[in-house]
């Protein structure tokens, strides 16, 4: 699973020139506009901006799929049962199964704010160091904790998933072989360890961050309100221009998507 969210971040295009503050701003004004779309007939162009918003950025479409697949699980159990449970007018039946229009609808619905949201993310994330990222959250009012629990999150995510490969290597050269069958029903047995490397996991991540948080209090954390360091970026006439530009385009899409909400 990959967990660097910005391994693109040198690349050149018009969103990676963008200033971090008027991209996070302007990313989170289309986050909500996108969140708040209810009519179906707004899911197809706020599907397209998202694409162009993509595509200017210039991310490999790889990136996206890498990072699409995990939370796409979580959809999963919607697309498969919304349209089942939920609606009254039946478009298909067979037997017990019917699906239902309504449930149909707000499938595409859900998906298509899901995607999009997700991939304004990936565009934020990916095009900007995640250090600049929350640097330039912080200098937008982000309380100083809050900053420092998303670097330390972010930065432990790789221990963890480090520990969990070497735990699962473990158990692998000590004979553990997955026993469930091609139906996918899982062997209680495999998931009674699975369930202790679970806990194994979790307990060492709390011990390794009672360990953390001790030595940075030891080294005078929290002793202290630190200035806000400063974000190092070129700050050229163009690049200046093009960030003002760009954050009006992405609060005038925000505003539109708002607007049509209402009166359409």
């Amino acid at each position: 699973m990959k967990l660097d969210l910005d391994e693109y971040a040198y690349l050149d295009s018009p969103i990676h020139r963008w200033e971090p503050r008027c991209k996070l701003v302007g990313l989170m004004a289309l986050v909500f506009a996108f969140a708040s779309i209810e009519d179906l007939r707004l899911a197809p162009v706020m599907v397209g901006m998202t694409v162009l918003l993509y595509a200017a950025s210039r991310l490999p479409v790889s990136f996206w799929l890498r990072r699409i697949r995990y939370p796409g699980y979580f959809l999963l159990g919607i697309v498969v049962l919304l349209p089942v449970l939920s609606g009254e007018t039946v478009v298909w039946q067979w037997g017990w199964l019917a699906l239902r229009r309504e449930g149909l609808l707000a499938v595409v619905l859900i998906t298509s704010r899901f995607v999009s949201i997700l991939t304004v993310g990936f565009v934020l994330f990916g095009t900007t160091p995640f250090l600049i990222t929350v640097r330039a959250m912080r200098s937008l009012g982000l309380p100083a904790i809050l900053a420092d629990m998303l670097l330390l999150s972010y930065r432990y995510l790789f221990e963890i998933a480090g520990n969990l490969a070497q735990m699962q290597r473990s158990m692998r050269l000590r004979g553990f072989q997955s026993r469930g069958n091609r139906w996918l029903i899982p062997n209680w047995q495999d998931l009674n360890r699975l369930a202790s490397l679970s806990g194994t996991l979790f307990i060492r991540s709390y011990e390794q961050a009672e360990r953390i948080y001790k030595a940075m209090r030891l080294r005078g954390y929290g002793a202290q309100t630190r200035a806000i360091a400063p974000i190092h970026r070129a700050k050229t006439p163009a690049n200046q221009l093009w960030s003002g530009v760009g954050l009006a385009i992405a609060l005038i899409v925000a505003i539109s998507f708002a607007v049509a909400e209402v009166v359409v």
